[in-house]
């Protein structure tokens, strides 16, 4: 296991659970929000993107989590593991709640001087609201993920499908520590 990807819907723990194997297994943690978010929300041009992610992916020793369909096919045929974050709504909705009311109370730079801000909270437009996104997206995304796991296009992976808070501390604790 020297490339991890993670994945699941907006809110599901994906930086939280990737950064915390990247440490275990003192591997590089490689967040794609942190690439594609430019200053002012400003999206990454694809072509950059694929670039940057193409040089990241083609090393051993990571795990990158995110899921933007522009790379993800970059980093799932680099990967040897996706651990998929299948939590249900019940449990996303509440924890991204949460997390993002904190992060906008303490005013907390995202990435490249990026905040979020109350005033999304009220946008009806899922692009712009991350409580709507995730809502919406929710279902979508276990969709695709379930197929993707029958498909037989990702044979040469190993899928790890965690759907409980338990699941995810499980497999964390099973890491092996200091895998380089």
């Amino acid at each position: 296991m020297e490339r991890i990807a993670v994945v699941g819907v907006s809110g599901s723990g994906k930086s939280t659970v990737a950064a915390a194997a990247a440490a275990r297994l003192e591997y590089r943690y490689v967040e794609l929000d942190s690439i594609h978010h430019l200053r002012g929300w400003e999206p990454i041009e694809t072509a950059r993107f694929r670039e940057i992610i193409t040089k990241i992916a083609a090393s051993t020793g990571w795990v990158i989590d995110g899921n933007y369909s522009m790379v993800q096919d970059i980093v799932f045929a680099a990967a040897d593991t996706i651990v998929w974050l299948d939590l249900p709504r019940r449990v996303v909705m509440p924890a991204l709640a949460r997390r993002t009311l904190m992060r906008m109370v303490r005013r907390e730079e995202l990435w490249n001087g990026n905040r979020e801000r109350f005033h999304t909270l009220f946008d009806r437009r899922p692009e712009q609201n991350i409580l709507l996104w995730s809502w919406t997206n929710h279902r979508p995304v276990s969709d695709r993920y379930r197929s993707l796991i029958d498909s037989s296009a990702n044979v040469d992976q190993r899928w790890v499908r965690l759907r409980s808070r338990r699941e995810i501390r499980g497999w964390l604790a099973s890491l092996p520590e200091g895998n380089l």
